[in-house]
């Protein structure tokens, strides 16, 4: 099973949204961790993948070697890729 290790940042974006919304990304997250590749998309031009969780994406990095997921930034679908 996978590590989930959440950056800073994605910590700060996080309490920033609402409580439901916050509660679903969570519950996301936890259900990726034992095979995280089914449910996640590769950026293109890119080395992190990414992750639906309703209207809001996941930018995340998945490290193989040592089973950990880190959670690198979360937001809106319209303005997290820019």
């Amino acid at each position: 099973m996978y590590t989930i290790n959440y950056s800073e940042h994605a910590v700060k974006q996080i309490e920033k949204l609402e409580l439901e919304t916050q509660r679903r990304i969570i519950t996301t997250l936890e259900r990726i961790r034992i095979r995280p590749y089914p449910h996640v998309k590769k950026l293109v031009e890119n080395p992190y993948f990414r992750l639906r969780a309703g209207d809001y994406r996941i930018i995340l990095d998945i490290k193989e070697s040592e089973l950990i997921i880190l959670f690198i930034e979360v937001g809106h679908r319209k303005k997290v890729y820019k």
